[in-house]
């Protein structure tokens, strides 16, 4: 079992995004502000896969959904 405490880099090494701070920063700033009426898992910018995990993370209430969460609130600001 995968008991390491999740953050923003490792969420984006999971989806298969970099990872650094700045392409982090970089993400958010193009994607943001995400509509209000739409769930995180179901953004355009997602693939398939991603999208899947980001649902299904927060479905399972996961160890990721902490992460998930902060990432959509940083989407919607």
């Amino acid at each position: 079992m995968d008991t390491s405490k999740h953050t923003l880099t490792t969420l984006f090494e999971q989806l298969g995004l970099p990872a650094d701070q700045a392409s982090i920063e970089q993400f958010v700033r193009r994607h943001a502000p995400l509509r209000q009426d739409t769930t995180l898992a179901k953004a355009p910018f997602w693939n398939e896969g991603q999208a899947h995990f980001l649902a299904e993370g927060l479905a399972d209430d996961s160890d990721w959904a902490e992460v998930i969460d902060e990432l959509d609130a940083m989407l919607r600001h």
